[in-house]
């Protein structure tokens, strides 16, 4: 069975992977990591092993103000294909997390893809969306305020491993939050694919809700949604921008649920969630001139864990071989 998207932070966890970089640039494949941390911690947040290193390059290791590494620090330092082994398997069967996963993970993935790695790397976290997700009433979600916010002391601002040390408490400290609130976390899967030359690419992480839209729901729509009753699987359900909860979020309850999330709002629209009662713009407001019902997004989250069982697509598809009659009556 596949990794869903997302999911309760009461459920067990395989352990996690802490990483941070410090690179020479901001483009994967062009720029390159100068310093890397990877720290190894069981389902509940203890580090058990840790691979922290110094990379040569072979590059120009840039804005040298900001991460303080210069080109005589890193010339006599391993290359990545040194310590791939170890990090491999420190990311076996757990969850990559960062604060913005995407950019230290696709550094991580072109860097294995220079040297015809496959990294086992199935799931990710982002902690700036889970800490987005715990109401925490903070002016920004920088890891240092969130290291303020819950007393870690922050001893070097970009260096790989203190940014990553720093990382374990404030996850062990959102992870506490999110359960006692029974927040999901954000936890996403990735995937590889392998080209016919044996070479593996591993996938780019885009935004959930473009994914999401491109994505086929497995069951029919069954049509607008009726205040007072269940939402059913196949529903196409809108969001407004005018909602508390992130889309992220909520987008992953659409998935789990069975319902198809949509980018457009129009007759085929099921809901629209919108916490907004008369908005006058975006999808709100398309939603009220075409009569597509709409709920807020507490309203939403109160009823997506009672979604009732929609008609799968399978049963509409026409069994009959080709260029044989069938009957209407």
């Amino acid at each position: 069975m596949g990794i869903a998207w997302g999911r309760p932070a009461s459920e067990p966890s395989a352990g996690w992977a802490v990483i941070d970089v410090e690179t020479s640039g901001f483009r994967p494949g062009q720029a390159r990591i100068l310093s890397l941390a990877v720290l190894a911690l069981d389902a509940g947040g203890r580090i058990e092993e840790s691979v922290v290193s110094l990379l040569n390059p072979e590059v120009d290791p840039g804005p040298t103000h900001v991460h303080g590494l210069t080109a005589a620090m890193l010339e006599d330092q391993p290359q990545f294909v040194d310590i791939v082994d170890d990090v491999v398997k420190l990311l076996d069967g757990r969850t990559l997390v960062a604060h913005n996963v995407a950019f230290d993970y696709s550094f991580l993935a072109a860097e294995a893809e220079l040297i015809d790695t496959e990294l086992p790397i199935d799931s990710v976290m982002c902690t700036v969306e889970l800490t987005r997700r715990l109401d925490l009433g903070l002016d920004n979600l920088r890891l240092e305020t969130l290291a303020a916010h819950w007393g870690v002391t922050q001893q070097r601002p970009h260096d790989a491993f203190d940014d990553a040390r720093v990382l374990t408490h404030v996850l062990g400290a959102a992870l506490e939050r999110a359960r006692e609130r029974d927040i999901w976390l954000p936890v996403r899967p990735v995937g590889r694919r392998r080209w016919p030359n044996g070479r593996v690419t591993h996938d780019e992480l885009r935004p959930l809700k473009m994914l999401a839209s491109r994505m086929p729901c497995p069951y029919q729509n069954p049509g607008p949604y009726v205040r007072g009753r269940p939402m059913v699987q196949g529903m196409r359900v809108a969001l407004a921008a005018e909602v508390q909860r992130t889309h992220e979020e909520l987008v992953e309850r659409i998935l789990h649920a069975g319902l198809a999330y949509t980018d457009a709002v129009d007759r085929e629209t099921s809901l629209v969630v919108c916490n907004e009662p008369r908005p006058a713009h975006g999808k709100g407001y398309q939603a009220r001139e075409l009569g597509v019902p709409m709920v807020s997004d507490a309203q939403f989250m109160d009823g997506v864990g009672a979604v009732v069982g929609g008609t799968g697509i399978e049963e509409f598809v026409d069994v009959n071989e080709p260029g044989e009659q069938f009957a209407l009556f």
